[in-house]
């Protein structure tokens, strides 16, 4: 049987291909939701792998702007032009629906980039990270972690630390609440860098909290089907509404 869920309509908020986002719309939204996929900021990682995640979202009632944006291996990708996107992204889809709660929900890479959005922003109700890669200096880093961050930021911390506290969430004060979950059975972003993210920032004025989430793993936690739906569902719901 053919399903009745709306197909996202895909709109461009720059000129180049991977300045877009697929604006996903529930029949009466009462929420909205920027969602920004992970995959190490890599080009041949894109946003569909969240679809079902989406689809999910809009039997919830939210209305979600799936955000594609310049990766490694894309002109322009990498600092600042990632960092940029994600913000005139979220401008754009804000714009189209101004009238309701925004919330900014990220995963593993995209979760670094939905904390530092709402380190620059306060135009959304408050920032949900999943698996957040939140500290990019984080002393127990693994070593495929670093190569990935300083090609990221175009560096090492030791040749450009400036753009390392300008682009890591973990050393800036966040303008919006953040609530981070993570699943203890995380092997590719461990749940101790979340811990090490929220003792940094817990005397923030807005509040940061950190769900753990027993036996669930870095990918468990964007499958709907997973016993992370309802925490995140809940998560969103309380977001929405601060």
């Amino acid at each position: 049987m053919e399903s009745t869920r709306p197909r996202p309509n895909r709109i461009s908020y720059g000129p180049e291909p991977s300045q877009h986002y697929e604006l996903w719309l529930p029949e009466a939204p009462r929420a909205a939701i920027l969602l920004i996929h992970g995959g190490s900021w890599l080009s041949r990682y894109d946003l569909s792998h969240l679809n079902p995640l989406c689809e999910a979202l809009v039997d919830q009632g939210y209305a979600v702007a799936n955000l594609e944006y310049r990766r490694i291996g894309n002109p322009g990708g990498g600092w600042p032009g990632t960092f940029e996107d994600v913000g005139s992204g979220f401008a754009a889809a804000h714009s189209r629906l101004p009238g309701l709660p925004w919330v900014v929900l990220g995963h593993s890479a995209g979760g670094l980039l939905a904390l530092h959005l709402g380190t620059t922003s306060r135009d959304m109700a408050a920032v949900v990270a999943l698996a957040p890669l939140s500290c990019l200096q984080w002393p127990q880093q693994s070593s495929t972690t670093r190569e990935s961050v300083g090609r990221l930021l175009g560096g090492t911390p030791e040749e450009i630390p400036e753009v390392y506290g300008a682009a890591c969430p973990s050393g800036r004060t966040s303008l919006v609440p953040q609530c981070l979950l993570h699943g203890e059975a995380d092997e590719a972003v461990p749940l101790e860098m979340s811990r090490h993210f929220c003792a940094l920032r817990g005397l923030d004025p807005c509040p940061v909290t950190l769900l753990a989430l027993p036996g669930v793993d870095h990918f468990q936690i964007i499958d709907p089907q997973s016993t992370a739906r309802e925490p995140l569902f809940a998560a969103l719901e309380k977001a929405s509404r601060h």
